[in-house]
């Protein structure tokens, strides 16, 4: 009965920029079973967070989301996605800079591989401008250490620290002011 169940399950694979801040959103969003931050994408197995974080493994920082699809839909993950990086910055995301931080959207299906470029197409005519956010095929996913899980809620207020100065939030204002 519970492989049925988990069966009905769909994954999400993304980037974009520290994943502390990808959890917050994902983890409210309707339908979501769960998530967890880690790295993909890179060419060293079993990377830590220390070696990915130096640029050293290839790697993003990401999430993985498994979710109910008769609850929320692929197309609805990507406009939480995109109105929570900078689709601009081909250099990272906000403060933090390097190809760890770097925003994509790791596809796991073909379907999903042609959702992803659609939604990309369709939100460079919504902010009237070219992206730079790759749709990459996904990748194994390494999942991250203990600490960094669910993180703004472990330490919620060097959470939104961090976010503040980082100016996240304020260049997210800037990009969907509309």
């Amino acid at each position: 009965m519970a492989q049925a169940a988990e069966a009905k399950h769909e994954t999400a694979i993304l980037a974009g920029g520290c994943f502390w801040c990808l959890q917050h959103p994902f983890d409210h969003l309707n339908g979501v079973i769960s998530t967890v931050v880690g790295y993909t994408g890179g060419h060293t197995k079993d990377p830590t967070y220390e070696e990915t974080s130096a640029g050293n493994t290839g790697h993003y920082e990401a999430i993985k989301i498994i979710y109910d699809p008769s609850k929320v839909s692929f197309k609805e993950i990507l406009e939480v996605f995109w109105k929570n990086i900078d689709p601009f910055d081909a250099k990272g995301q906000f403060c933090d800079k390097g190809d760890q931080y770097r925003a994509a959207i790791f596809y796991l299906t073909k379907g999903q591989q042609e959702m992803a470029l659609a939604s990309k197409k369709d939100m460079a005519t919504v902010l009237g401008r070219d992206l730079v956010t790759e749709v990459v095929p996904a990748t194994t996913f390494y999942e991250g250490e203990d600490y960094h899980q669910k993180y703004y809620i472990k330490n919620p207020l060097r959470y939104k620290f961090y976010r503040y100065n980082c100016g996240r939030d304020k260049r997210l204002q800037e990009i969907y002011k509309k």
